[in-house]
């Protein structure tokens, strides 16, 4: 439950640490106090979106902190802990908001984001808010409404993968069943391209190898007749180098000078006539790859030529032709589907169908189920709100086929007779606002019975009824208290004389700045409360005594 509530500079907030107890809290005071800042307030805590608009003026920065014991929330601590965010049973939630507008926010100390926050808020707390009942009025909410108080969102979650795996395939199947004209037109072009480029078969590579070929035959007679010339003069002629150099090893060898000298010089000469071997071995294997062949270079040039005009045909790197072939073959495999892969994707498709509507059957049957006990527990509780005629309907009705969705193959809709000898018919044709009103407020009354949830906080959801009825839905929120923390916010003193504990709002103005503050209230302070909230400003002896004999009659 939310144990905590810390808010700095949050509209006319300036400071508000609040501890919050068990059971149901009222919270009242006049209009434009500041209820809603607090509930605001916790909303940005759980992930609510929020600007520099909720900053208090003058102030840099808005900052709110909401303490919640998880010991009993299982789901929580599971969720944490696949996050390493768990920390004992305490969950800290906290957010700031800059005066520029910029926002941050911790779970447990670790910076997070506004998604986090929102899934974990999930399971600690849920707000009613006061314009419910006018959802009501829209008949795609009642499945939202029937999903929620049936805890369906494991169901409905598989049911709406289920539906996207299913169009995924159905759309692909059509696309390739609907091949358009130009479609058509394209596999001939490819065809043809593919056939071109298969005839020419050029290799990885090849055309680097021809190039270097071309360039050895084109040069062929040149580079011989030079090599040629380089043999003569290092080997093979009178005065060649290798002739040369020995004679200086002989000169060398009858020169009178240092042993030393003569030995390096010696190992250089020696090695000048290895490396000039070696270098004669080496253009030797380079000329013996050098053949005139007049008819080989002719066909390297006509290669050539069909592969540099093949790429600027299709404007193309010529050296990437085999990658474009493989490009063009996949595409043309992508289009070219025989009729035994249209009918595999057939029959994949109606797998798929088949598995979403095994799961959407078992959803509708578990609307089918829920919405019998949905009915039964409103009409219970409208009699209880002073509508003991009305009759509550959650009709479900099978769409089309054409109409599956998401959300499974229902129709939901809520039918109302609130009167005897009146057909059940739809909420806004029959309802006044009074009525919806009553009706809202069974509906999550009976859905929060329903709920896990350990928070549940309802703001002005009793607005437009009053007296006896407003008692009524008193009791019923203290019934829920004495389950979970049921926090209200109210202007009615029926409701907020059921409750546990009672917090009240007020403002002042201090030099000229508006300050908004929050405190809980003693039991003599609760008599004045409820007699306010029954008279008005002005506390009489009446008043007071109505709210003492209304605040006597709570069970101890």
């Amino acid at each position: 439950m939310l144990c905590q509530l810390t808010i700095r500079n949050v509209a006319i907030v300036e400071h508000l640490d609040l501890e919050l107890p068990g059971g149901m809290l009222a919270v009242s005071g006049e209009t434009g106090a500041g209820k809603s800042i607090m509930l605001d307030a916790l909303a940005l805590a759980l992930g609510d979106r929020g600007d520099a608009g909720c900053v208090r003026h003058g102030s840099d920065k808005a900052d709110i902190s909401a303490c919640f014991d998880i010991q009993s929330i299982p789901q929580a601590q599971e969720w944490l802990a696949e996050r390493d965010m768990l920390q004992d049973h305490q969950c800290i939630l906290r957010r700031t908001i800059s005066a520029e507008g910029r926002s941050r926010a911790w779970i447990n100390g670790q910076p997070c984001n506004l998604q986090e926050l929102r899934q974990l808020g999930e399971h600690l707390l849920e707000i009613h808010g006061q314009h419910a009942h006018q959802k009501l009025l829209n008949p795609h909410t009642h499945q939202y409404f029937l999903d929620d108080y049936a805890q369906l969102t494991e169901t409905t979650t598989a049911v709406g993968l289920s539906f996207k795996s299913w169009q995924k395939r159905l759309q692909h199947w059509q696309a390739v069943q609907e091949r358009s004209e130009e479609d058509q037109a394209k596999v001939q072009l490819l065809s043809y391209q593919v056939e071109e480029l298969q005839q020419l078969d050029v290799r990885q590579g090849e055309l680097e190898e021809l190039e270097q070929e071309q360039k050895i035959l084109a040069n062929a007679e040149h580079n011989l007749r030079l090599g040629q010339q380089l043999v003569e003069l290092t080997r093979d002629g009178d005065e060649n180098l290798q002739d040369q150099l020995r004679r200086c090893r002989s000169l060398l060898n009858q020169m009178q000078l240092p042993r030393v000298t003569l030995d390096e010089v010696d190992t250089l000469l020696d090695s000048a006539a290895i490396q000039l071997d070696e270098a004669l071995n080496s253009l030797q294997h380079g000329l013996d790859q050098c053949e005139i062949s007049p008819e080989r270079l002719q066909d390297v040039d006509e290669r050539l030529h069909l592969i540099y005009s093949l790429a600027r045909k299709h404007r193309i790197d010529p050296y990437g032709i085999p990658a474009f072939q493989q490009q063009l073959e996949a595409e043309l495999a992508d289009l070219n589907i025989d009729d035994d892969q249209l009918a595999a994707l057939e029959a994949d498709v109606a797998t798929h169908f088949q598995h979403y509507l095994m799961l959407a059957e078992k959803l509708s049957a578990q609307r089918q189920q829920a919405a019998e006990q949905l009915s039964n527990q409103v009409v219970e509780q409208l009699r209880a709100l002073s509508m003991p005629h009305s009759r509550f309907i959650a009709q479900i009705s099978r769409l089309e086929t054409a109409q599956y969705n998401a959300k499974g193959i229902d129709q939901v809709e809520f039918l109302l007779s609130a009167n005897p000898g009146q057909p059940p018919r739809a909420l806004h044709k029959v309802a006044s606002g009074g009525e919806l009103s009553r009706i809202s407020l069974a509906i999550q009354v009976v859905a929060a019975h329903a709920s896990t949830m350990p928070t549940l906080i309802f703001d002005e959801v009793d607005v437009g009824i009053g007296g006896a009825v407003a008692e009524v839905v008193g009791k019923l929120l203290r019934q829920l208290g004495d389950r979970v923390q049921v926090m209200c916010v109210t202007h009615q003193p029926q409701v907020a004389a059921q409750a546990h504990h009672h917090l009240f709002v007020s403002k002042e103005v201090r030099q000229g700045l508006t300050h908004s503050r929050i405190h809980r209230l003693s039991d003599n302070q609760r008599v004045d409360e409820i007699a306010r909230m029954l008279g008005g400003s002005e506390l009489s002896h009446h008043a007071r005594a109505h709210a003492e004999a209304m605040l006597n009659q709570l069970p101890h």
